[in-house]
């Protein structure tokens, strides 16, 4: 057997998945990721998959870490973004040296502590949505947070903006209100409504210089960055895997081959020690994706007639879900890349 289907921390995905995300899918569509929800995700070890085992982790291969994505997120695809977020962090502490890595990195591996995160603003620079200055002994942040997922979840968040001096600075700070810290309303969106997503508003947000994780030229953090946006996610194939569950065989063989392929390619693309090579290769192969789980969704709530237009539907969900993934992680760049391979271009 792979690594990929042997390893324990996937029956304890499978396990989760069965007993508690897929039955209570649409009603945590409806009302919202419970408490519950994320302390069970804790104590599943599925927190720190990928995380050090010197500090709590598993260390587990990234083709495992994969597919515990695709298992969450084919199951509740709100439960998994709230806690893929998490994985950020734990591994910006990793490849830190700064002195916040001990105090917090074993606490996330463990799964301890759930940790959000508040940077995706930073793929608009020039623009400068956050800006960061230093104030004594730490840093003061200003400006909007216009995504912040897992709000009333998550314990800490890691935050980004951008200092005078054009770098990319990255700190961890409680998720909560505060001095300084303000968040919207839940945000009521199309899908994914119950991940709870906010805006920040930070108006003098002060934090101290150790709890700082990463600081470095905003042109030597970006390109690595980049790279994470340029290949199809593990959520993509777990979706359309789910819809795909719901078609009879006879109509779920040719998708199913499909979709084994364009994974194939794109996970191959990921492993590729040289990331921001062969870019427009996976942007195609991330834009293929995209067309295999509309397909498989469409088909899905096809099959359902009637029936999928009902809230209490898995089709209809797994057909939000599937574009809320369409821009999710999407940059200018992968954007048009998407949107000429829907001309045909």
């Amino acid at each position: 057997m792979t690594a990929t289907t042997a390893h324990p921390l996937l029956d304890r995905a499978r396990r989760l998945a069965a007993d508690l995300l897929i039955p209570e899918a649409e009603r945590v569509d409806r009302e919202g990721v419970p408490a519950s929800h994320i302390e069970a995700v804790k104590r599943s070890g599925l927190l720190g998959a990928g995380a050090p085992v010197a500090y709590g982790g598993s260390g587990a291969p990234p083709d495992v870490v994969r597919r515990i994505a695709e298992i969450l997120a084919g199951a509740c695809c709100a439960t998994w973004f709230v806690q893929t977020q998490h994985h950020t962090p734990v591994q910006t502490l990793v490849e830190s040296e700064l002195p916040v890595r001990e105090r917090l990195l074993g606490p996330l591996s463990r799964g301890e502590l759930l940790s959000g995160v508040a940077y995706a603003h930073l793929r608009s620079y020039p623009r400068i949505p956050v800006r960061v200055r230093r104030e004594g002994a730490g840093w003061r942040f200003d400006g909007t947070v216009p995504w912040y997922t897992g709000w009333g979840l998550n314990d800490v968040m890691l935050l980004a903006g951008v200092t005078d001096a054009d770098e990319a600075l990255f700190a961890f700070a409680e998720a909560r209100d505060q001095p300084g810290l303000r968040a919207s309303e839940p945000m009521r969106l199309a899908a994914l409504t119950a991940a709870r997503t906010v805006s920040l508003e930070l108006t003098g947000l002060w934090l101290p210089e150790e709890s700082v994780a990463l600081r470095m030229p905003y042109e030597r953090w970006a390109p690595g960055d980049r790279a994470r946006t340029l290949n199809a996610g593990p959520a993509v194939f777990g979706v359309a895997e789910a819809a795909l569950s719901l078609l009879d065989a006879a109509t779920a063989a040719p998708i199913t081959a499909r979709l084994a392929d364009v994974r194939r390619r794109a996970y191959a693309l990921a492993d590729d020690p040289a990331p921001l090579e062969r870019v427009a290769e996976r942007l195609a192969v991330r834009a293929e994706a995209y067309e295999v789980l509309r397909t498989a969704t469409t088909a899905a709530v096809v099959a359902g007639g009637g029936r999928s237009m009902a809230l209490t539907s898995r089709a209809q969900r797994l057909a939000r879900e599937a574009l809320f993934l369409l821009v999710q992680g999407q940059t200018a760049e992968s954007k048009a890349a998407h949107l000429r391979a829907l001309a045909g271009a």
